[in-house]
């Protein structure tokens, strides 16, 4: 039975994070099963899903303060299970562009959540548009939607909200 543990980390950029975190997990026995990793201002964050025997998890954990105060991070972790699999879900993707506004991230959740649709990933973006320089914002979701739902009147309510928010936007299965 495979073990986890979640470690999600924050501090300022620099080279060489990405390698010492992955050092630390390699020779604890451990592996990278799941992660993200990015640069928001200049901060650098990490949000990764480990596996391992549970000593290999044990000795990473007592590894994790000390990397932590080594490359200014503030490391926190937690052990959890793998994901059960759900045979009744839909894995949908979301893309949505508009001039950027407050807000945007809350009334997408607000819709979704209001129908009992899981985000499972989301991340967004902010940038200028070309020729214009008018600021603009993207949204990446992918969701699950329960297989009971109306796929078609899910599409259509959701496009509907979209045209009163004035946000650009595609609704589409995932295709594996």
């Amino acid at each position: 039975m495979e073990n986890y543990l979640v470690i999600t980390a924050l501090g300022e950029d620099r080279p060489g994070i990405i390698n010492r975190l992955a050092g630390a997990i390699a020779e604890a026995g451990c592996n990278v099963v799941d992660s993200r990793m990015t640069v928001l201002g200049g901060e650098f964050a990490v949000i990764q899903m480990i596996s391992g025997r549970w000593d290999a998890l044990a000795k990473l954990e007592t590894a994790l303060p000390g990397i932590g105060e080594e490359l200014g991070l503030h490391v926190h972790w937690k052990r959890t299970r793998d994901r059960d699999a759900a045979t009744d879900l839909l894995p949908y993707a979301v893309e949505v562009v508009a001039m950027d506004h407050p807000g945007i991230v809350h009334q997408l959740a607000q819709f979704f959540s209001a129908r009992g649709i899981n985000i499972r990933d989301l991340s967004t973006t902010r940038y200028a548009a070309a020729h214009t320089g008018t600021p603009m914002f993207s949204v990446n979701i992918l969701m699950e939607v329960p297989g009971s739902t109306q796929i078609a009147v899910l599409r259509e309510e959701f496009l509907d909200f979209c045209d009163q928010m004035n946000l650009d936007a595609v609704f589409e299965p995932v295709k594996h």
